[in-house]
């Protein structure tokens, strides 16, 4: 099924994908049923806060996911938000010399992954999220990103 997504681009940073781009990434995780979620590209400052707010963790770091927590009842099917940090992520493409578009395809699928719920919480629940991720990755004829 679709994944639709509201995309917010309120970083300054160059380089960043399409819409398009994120929207075709975002539709190649299996979801049984239709559904929304957003997408918040931010800069550091907006990144820091959340991560200090949400994780007490006083940085930024590349990708954050909240989970909507909607009722069933109401109807709305809404994965929740992902906001990815656009400096982050292209100091970690120059750092581990990656391509910049796989790097910011695994980060929206590695977001959208924990929506669904899936997280590397211990070696078990990593493996599964990592084999995921490379499995959907290679849909997308983008290599293994843990290699």
């Amino acid at each position: 099924m679709t994944i639709h997504l509201d995309v917010q681009i309120v970083s300054k940073q160059t380089g960043i994908p399409d819409v398009t781009d994120f929207e075709y990434w975002a539709n190649a995780v299996p979801s049984s049923v239709e559904t929304n979620a957003c997408l918040r590209i931010v800069d550091e400052s907006e990144a820091k806060a959340l991560n200090n707010q949400y994780r007490h963790i006083d940085k930024a770091t590349n990708v954050l996911s909240f989970p909507a927590e909607i009722p069933s009842e109401v109807g709305i099917n809404f994965l929740g938000d992902i906001v990815i940090c656009a400096p982050v992520v292209d100091h970690e493409v120059q750092q581990q010399n990656k391509a910049s578009n796989a790097h910011w395809a695994h980060l929206l699928i590695h977001g959208i992954l924990h929506l669904q719920g899936c997280d590397h919480e211990n070696d078990q629940t990593a493996d599964e999220m990592e084999s995921l991720e490379i499995e959907i990755l290679q849909k997308l004829n983008i290599p293994n990103p843990y290699q």
